[in-house]
């Protein structure tokens, strides 16, 4: 078997998540699957993948090489595509990472169109609530909703978002509304992610003021810490177009605005360097495009992206 082949079997194993599920996809047998595996693995000196009765998982080797060959495939792709003539059509598959809310409130419009505007292009989505690391995931594109650091990443700024702090109509009819970052103390916070409830809020454009909190409700998701609010459990801070809908709505109202951070930048970034592929081009191009025509709509706004 010629080593394109075993490279578009092992890159099918990965994506399948096991050998049976690959040989389905691959019309081949299971044993051919294997053997092929075996004989990659063989020619390369190193093991890719550890198998036992019950399940599969990467080895150090392994995930970077599914790395490569995700990479190596898809310019294969694209090249016979650019060959065939159809160079003026993108095709082929991105995966394309954004934070859970962002992702399907704004990301996933964008994928929408471009994929009626693209249709030999395929788009995965991987929305999750953390920093992804693009090469050991074998991701495409990522929106990054913070300042970057220096990498080797190729980012596009796309605008910025607000750090809001919210509460509702019922929580202030009930506890009154306060007036200075000073007068959290006295209130009661909604808190994320922290193990003790125990954290400090910083406030102002060069971040200068320094409010000790103390939560008395711990939320470990976005939608459930908004939920709460919305019930009047307490305050709590967002990003703007998390709860923007809910202040439209009048569900939440945003306070202590003269107070707020310094907006968070949002980036579309990309790993190819500047041999960008045609697809990840399209992709990156149509979907900042998208997302600052969002700027124009009275949603974006309320959520000042």
């Amino acid at each position: 078997m010629d080593r394109l082949q075993a490279m578009r079997i092992f890159a099918q194993v990965v994506e399948s998540g096991g050998f049976a599920s690959a040989a389905k996809r691959l019309h081949m047998s299971a044993p051919s699957v294997t053997r092929a595996i075996a004989q990659l693995e063989d020619n390369i000196g190193t093991r890719l993948l550890v198998r036992t009765t019950r399940s599969m998982k990467l080895t150090s080797a392994g995930e970077g090489y599914a790395a490569d060959c995700r990479r190596i495939l898809a310019d294969i792709s694209e090249a016979e595509a650019n060959a065939a003539g159809s160079y003026t059509q993108p095709a082929g598959v991105l995966t394309v990472t954004a934070p859970v809310l962002f992702g399907r409130i704004h990301v996933l419009p964008a994928i929408l169109d471009f994929l009626r505007l693209y249709p030999n292009m395929k788009v995965k989505t991987v929305f999750v609530d953390r920093v992804t690391n693009l090469v050991e995931e074998g991701l495409d594109i990522a929106v990054r909703i913070a300042s970057l650091p220096d990498s080797g990443l190729i980012a596009r700024r796309v605008g910025s978002i607000r750090q809001v702090l919210c509460g509702s109509p019922e929580y202030f009819a009930r506890f009154g509304e306060p007036q200075t970052p000073e007068d959290l103390r006295h209130h009661q916070v909604i808190g994320r992610d922290g193990l003790f409830g125990q954290s400090e809020w910083l406030f102002g454009k060069a971040s200068n003021i320094r409010v000790p909190i103390k939560s008395s409700l711990i939320c470990n998701t976005n939608d459930t810490a908004i939920a709460a609010a919305i019930a009047g459990a307490g305050l709590s801070r967002f990003q703007s177009y998390q709860v923007a809908q809910d202040v439209k709505a009048g569900r939440l109202k945003i306070i202590l605005a003269d107070y707020e951070r310094e907006p968070v930048p949002i980036h579309l970034v990309h790993g190819e360097g500047h041999m960008v592929s045609a697809r990840v081009r399209a992709f990156m191009d149509f979907t900042v495009d998208h997302l600052q025509r969002q700027a124009n709509t009275s949603i974006a706004q309320e959520a000042s992206f």
